[in-house]
Formats: structure tokens, sequence, C-alpha cells
């Protein structure tokens, strides 16, 4: 009996470890991507019923992709600009198309702030008790 208790064990342990292995188990079933699922808008008769039924597989037209319409939702969508907003674009005007690669080309001039703007950006943080001023001597 000593001998056997052992051995039951060591076989109930080996059954219950070989089904957790692959193999049409619980977790390897083949699962829809709930992150791909959409809305359909609801039904409607259309007004209009000279309309031509859309191609079979063509996206729907009155509704975006579901990225569409989580950046619609997240920062709504085209609003008009106001009268300043408009005003400073206009005065911008439109930026060159190769200003990327004019601005990390190594001829490119730059303006070079100097020590003082580069330790006031450095400076740690703090509550400003100990802050103080001082003017370099020209």
């Amino acid at each position: 009996m000593r001998k056997i208790a052992p051995l039951f064990l060591l076989a109930g342990a080996s059954a219950m470890l070989a089904a957790c292995g692959g193999g049409g188990g619980v977790f390897n079933r083949a699962r829809p991507d709930e992150f791909a699922v959409q809305r359909q808008a609801p039904l409607v008769v259309p007004p209009d019923f000279t309309l031509t039924p859309p191609a079979p597989g063509a996206p729907r037209p009155a509704e975006g992709t579901a990225s569409e319409q989580a950046l619609d939702a997240l920062f709504g969508g085209p609003a008009p600009r106001s009268r300043v907003e408009a005003s400073v674009l206009d005065r911008a005007g439109r930026a060159d198309p190769g200003i990327r690669s004019q601005v990390g080309d190594t001829g490119t001039n730059t303006v070079a702030k100097g020590r003082i703007t580069r330790d006031i950006i450095a400076a740690p943080e703090g509550d400003g008790q100990s802050a103080s001023t001082v003017i370099p001597s020209a």
C-alpha cells in the first residue's frame, strides 16, 4: 500500500499535466478578434429609390472605417477655423516640402542661444525659494 499511493499520485499528476498541453484544449480555440468588430448603422429606407445598389465588398459610403470613427470621436470632425487662426495660418504661408531635410543638413545655419539658455533649461526643478539671477559681465 505504501508503494501504490505515490504511484497513484504520480499517475494523477501526469494526467492533469497532460490536460494542460496543446491539442485542441480550452486555450487553443480559434476566436474572432474582438478589436476588429465595429457597429453597423441601423437599416434605413432611403428617401430616393433611384439609388444604385452598392458593389459587393465595397465599404459603406456613409460610414468610415473603425479607425476613422475612433479619430472622429476623439478629436471631432473638421472644425471651422476662427478668424485669428485663419489669419495666423495665412501669414505663416505654406512650408517648403523639403524643410525636414534642410533642417537636418549640416550646412544649415543655426543660432547658438548661449551658455545661459542652456543652464536655464538644464537647471534642476525646485520650489524657487533659492532662485537668483546673475548677470555676466560682457
